[in-house]
Parts: C-alpha cells; structure tokens; sequence
C-alpha cells in the first residue's frame, strides 16, 4: 500500500507500526465512505451539546465504539453471533465470556493479552473472504448490537450529521465490522484494524497494528489531512484512558461513560464528560470496562475456536 502524505507535524510519540496502522484505517475508511447509505435514525431525545457550529466543513467527529457508542465489546457481541453459527463450542464460550469479565475490571492491557488477542483476530479471519465478514456482521448486528446503542452518544454524532459534519467510528474492531456499524448508524464511515488481504480473501496478517491508542490518533491526524479538516475543531469522544492520544488531538474532546483514568484526567483538562449510565450501571462498571485491544481480546475463543472448526 502506497504510503499517505496527509500527515500533519506530531505532537506524540508513535512507533512506526502505529502510524503504518492508522494510515491504513484512514485509507479503507475514505474508500468505504463512498458507499455508504445515507440513514439516519431519530435519536432519543436529549440535551443539544453547545458544539458542533452548524455549517463549519472544516470539521468532523470520532467516535470509539466500545462502551462510548455501543454497550459493552463489540467483538464479543460478534463472538456470540459465532457461538449462534455453531463456530465455537461451550467451553470456549466461558472462557470468552471471562476474558470479557477480566478486562472489565483489570481496565488495562497486558502485554501477553494483547498479543494472544492479535494473533486470534488474525486467525479468525485467515482464508476466509471479506465479504464472507462482512454478511455474518450485518446478521449479528440486527441480533445483538442494534439494541445495545448509546442513544445519548446517538444523538452527539446525529448533532454533527445534522450541523453537516462529516462523523467517523474509530475503533481496534475489525474495520469490516466498525464500517457496518456505521452504515447502520448513517455515520460518514469507520476507522478500524486492517487486516491484509489478497483477492478478497485474509492473509493472516495485519497492515501495521491493531488501532489502538497512538494508532488510533495517527489515523485521525491521517485522515483529515486527506479531508482537508482542522483538528482544532474537530471532536473525538471515548470512554477509555487508552484514547487519550486521540483526545489530545482534536479542540473538543468528549469524555463519554469514562473509565476512572479518563475521569480524572478530563476533569484535570476541563474536557466534557457525559455518562449515560444510570447510577447503579456507573457503580458496577466504576472500574474501566472492555475498550480498545481489551476487545479485540475478548474475540480469542471466538477466534480459536474458528481455527480448529476450519482444521
């Protein structure tokens, strides 16, 4: 892949495989952008945020998925699908299911996880086709993650649609899955992990690294250089401490259902918070829930046991 000279001067550290990484999402996402239906669904009521400015093209928003926009990991949602398609057995659930319960609450990578869990995204896909991905992501979108929106954050990214703003997913899923996502959601596009492919069908491999963290801020800074936008009126919004690079990126950043880290550092920064859980849900989920490689994590019993069906 050709490399992209959008780049603007950086601020932050990123290793070579991060900027390669982001520079790839922001590639797949403008291509996909093209494509996209244009639906857009009332949101539940809520109070107008005092931004976007109506009219300013030179704006845009990111999304994380992750527990801003949807409930819970969206990978994990895709693994009960897979559970459903009889790709995994009983006892890989469970230890799907804790993999889940263990990043809800450590709210941290460990460097072993996150390797484990590239590995088994790589795996899941490997030989398979992309449109292959794609079809079983929109079945299991209708089953388990339509109901599972935001409708608060709904309505922040219809603000931006409706001020007519471009609004983009950035996420560590799948960008075959994060695009469906938000063609569902009649958002502008996705950023997401790239994995490899050679006449439509997964190498094994992925371009750069999973969009994580630093990663996840080169593709923003990538794609709007190619937009033309300017950062310092664009907003990012995330429940995780992991997107603070991409926060620290863009004029309005937007602390959403935040984990404990986040929390303090936005209050430190005076960014904007919202949560849109109740007291009770807040209290249970105090620690940081599943985000970033934590759900691309959660996807290994998924992912393995696809492996040994395909054997």
């Amino acid at each position: 892949m050709a490399a992209l000279g959008w780049l603007t001067p950086r601020r932050r550290s990123a290793t070579a495989r991060s900027v390669l990484a982001g520079e790839a999402s922001a590639e797949a996402a403008r291509k996909s952008s093209q494509e996209l239906e244009d639906i857009s669904p009332a949101p539940d009521a809520v109070q107008e945020p005092e931004f976007p400015v109506l009219g300013d093209d030179k704006a845009a928003a990111f999304f994380d998925l992750d527990n801003t926009v949807m409930q819970g990991a969206s990978l994990f949602h895709f693994g009960r699908g897979l559970y459903k398609r009889k790709f995994f057995e009983t006892r890989d659930l469970a230890r799907f299911a804790w993999q889940q319960a263990w990043f809800r609450l450590a709210g941290s990578e460990d460097p072993e996880h996150m390797q484990d869990a590239q590995n088994s995204a790589l795996s899941i896909v490997q030989g398979h086709r992309v449109a292959e991905l794609t079809i079983i992501g929109e079945e299991i979108y209708d089953e388990y993650m339509a109901e599972r929106i935001w409708p608060g954050t709904r309505a922040l990214a219809q603000a931006h649609l409706d001020a007519g703003q471009k609004v983009w997913l950035v996420t560590a899923a799948p960008v075959e899955i994060a695009q469906v996502i938000a063609r569902r959601l009649g958002l502008t596009g996705a950023l997401g992990t790239v994995a490899e492919s050679v006449d439509g069908v997964y190498t094994g491999k992925l371009v750069g690294e999973p969009l994580h963290g630093p990663a996840k801020a080169e593709a923003v800074r990538a794609l709007a250089g190619a937009e033309g936008l300017d950062l310092s009126r664009c907003a990012a919004y995330s429940d995780s401490h992991n997107d603070i690079p991409m926060l620290s990126l863009v004029g309005h950043p937007y602390a959403i259902n935040p984990d404990s880290k986040l929390r303090r550092h936005a209050r430190d920064m005076d960014w904007r918070l919202r949560d849109y859980r109740t007291a009770r849900k807040a209290a249970k989920v105090g620690l940081p829930a599943a985000a970033g490689v934590g759900a691309v994590a959660g996807g290994t019993a998924a992912a393995i046991a696809l492996h040994r069906r395909r054997r």
